[in-house]
Formats: structure tokens, C-alpha cells, sequence
């Protein structure tokens, strides 16, 4: 079965994720937020985790603040468990992963529940529209069992975490920019359509083998920016491939950020630092 699309998207260009290091000591490529790619609207930052050196990412990344903006925490091998402000706790494992609405204010920690292993996955920090960035935190979890995986194509196997296509719709719901958010497999050769919505700022990150992605051969460890369109063919690499698809209705605000706060001005970011130095950052959760 084959999503109709009848306005495939190109690439328009491909960039190679840069190494770089966050929280206490972890090592990352980021492909968004970075001197080549500062934000692409809505996308404030993808960062990809994937080291079996536990000296890279044992550290994790102790408690800080988040507002304006939401995390996406996709976990693909290992665990990493959680605590946050609004008294939320538990251990993310492979497949499974969290949308947390930082709004407000929340103050959270990760941090790797393994010593020695394979740790892989990834985090997305996507912008809040002015109007919902004081809104109360979410949290949504997902755990592995509930993200629909289908297979529309031979060699094909497609999980969901947000978006609905070829008869599937992930778990992921009430979000303001209405994403798309699919981790696709594809064996050597094979091929399937992705469909997005027109008008959707989207992006492709390849994180195992390589793919052509809208004609374009895409190597591991590069993100592909693309052009407009409903949807996006993607096809496996000689040895096959794995990436996320990911795409999100831009919002076209102005952004003050700084570290851990966006905000949609100079004024709203100064008093983000206020109320964190004066203990008034985080609103009690809900007894």
C-alpha cells in the first residue's frame, strides 16, 4: 500500500551533523541549532545520542530548566530515566519515548540507567507560539507498545510518534504545530512514501546505513532539509537505512532565546531568568 501523493518533496540541501557535547559531558551530533543551521521553524535544535562508550554519555544530563518550548525524547537502544518538577518519574527504554510541553517552567533531569551498552536516541526541541508559551507543562509519555508500527511496502517498517499515514496514527496529540514524527527502517533497496502536510517545515536525519531521500542520496549522520510538498519518497541505501521523518506547521514569531528559555521577546527571556534565580519558576503541580 502507497500513500497518493501528488506533490513529492525534493531536497533542498544536506547537511552533515556537527559533534559536539551537552549536559555533563555527553556526546552529540546536532544537526539543528547549530552555526550552519541556527533553527529551522519550528525546529529549535535535533540532537542524535548513538555511543557504546559508557565514558560518552554516563554523566546524562542533570536537573535544568525549560520555557517557551517542548522536548521530544525518542529513545531507539538503551534506557534513560527522568524526573521532572511536575513530579513525573520513570525510565524511558528502546522504542519508547516522552513529549514533554515545558510552557511555564519545568525543571528536569535525564540521566542513563545503564553503565556499559549501547545508548541511542534522540532529542528535538521544538518552538511554542507566544500565545502557549506560559501555558501549564504537559507531559505525554510513550511507551514502546503504544507507537504503531506498519509496514506499508516490502522492506519497508514504518513507527509512528505523531501523524497519521497509511491507516496509522501515533500517540502524540494536541500539539499547536501539528507534527509528524516517524522512524522509518528500510531495507536495501526498498521504498516507501511518507505523507506530509503541505506547508510543513520538514526535515529527513539518517542514522544508520543511508537512504535517497527525494532523489538524493542522504549518508549516515546527515539531515536533509525539504523543499514543499505533500509528501516525501524515501528509499534504502545499499545496505539499507534508518532515519526520522519529521515535520511541523512553522510558526513565524519572533525568537529570544537563550540556553534553556525561548521566548518571543528580550522582556519575556529577562524575566524567565528572574523568576529561575528567585525560586518562582516553576508553579507547584496539581496535588
Amino acid at each position: 500500500m502507497s500513500e497518493t501523493v501528488k506533490n513529492a518533496r525534493a531536497v533542498d540541501r544536506v547537511l552533515r551533523a556537527m559533534d559536539t557535547s551537552d549536559g555533563a559531558g555527553v556526546s552529540l551530533r546536532r544537526s539543528i541549532g547549530t552555526p550552519q543551521l541556527d533553527m529551522l521553524d519550528p525546529f529549535l535544535m535535533l540532537d542524535s545520542l548513538s555511543t557504546d562508550n559508557p565514558d560518552e554519555y554516563i554523566a546524562g544530563f542533570p536537573e535544568h530548566p525549560h520555557r517557551g518550548f517542548e522536548t521530544v525524547t525518542y529513545m531507539v537502544e538503551g534506557a534513560m530515566r527522568h524526573k521532572d518538577s511536575m513530579g513525573n518519574e520513570g525510565v524511558l527504554r528502546s522504542g519508547g519515548g516522552q513529549w514533554m510541553t515545558a510552557g511555564s517552567g519545568i525543571v528536569h533531569s535525564e540521566t542513563p540507567e545503564q553503565e556499559n551498552g549501547l545508548l541511542q536516541g534522540f532529542q528535538l526541541w521544538i518552538n511554542l507560539p507566544a500565545k502557549d508559551k506560559m501555558i501549564d507543562p504537559r507531559y505525554q509519555n510513550m511507551e514502546p507498545d503504544e507507537l504503531p508500527e506498519i509496514a506499508p511496502a516490502e522492506g519497508a517498517q514504518l513507527r509512528l510518534l505523531a501523524g497519521s499515514m497509511h491507516g496509522a496514527t501515533g500517540p502524540i496529540n494536541g500539539i499547536s504545530t501539528d507534527p509528524v514524527f516517524v522512524d522509518a527502517k528500510l531495507d536495501a533497496g526498498a521504498e516507501v512514501t511518507v505523507p506530509l502536510p503541505e506547508g510543513h517545515t520538514a526535515v529527513v536525519y539518517v542514522f544508520v546505513g543511508d537512504a535517497v531521500v527525494g532523489g538524493k542520496d542522504v549518508p549516515t549522520h546527515h539531515l536533509a532539509i525539504l523543499k514543499d510538498g505533500d509528501g516525501v519518497t524515501l528509499k534504502g541505501g545499499a545496505d539499507g537505512g534508518r532515519m526520522l521523518v519529521i515535520a511541523a506547521r512553522p510558526i513565524h514569531e519572533q525568537v529570544v532565546r537563550y540556553g534553556p528559555f525561548v521566548m518571543s521577546s528580550k522582556q519575556e527571556l529577562m524575566q524567565a531568568f528572574d523568576d529561575y534565580q528567585r525560586g518562582t519558576f516553576v508553579r507547584k503541580a496539581a496535588s
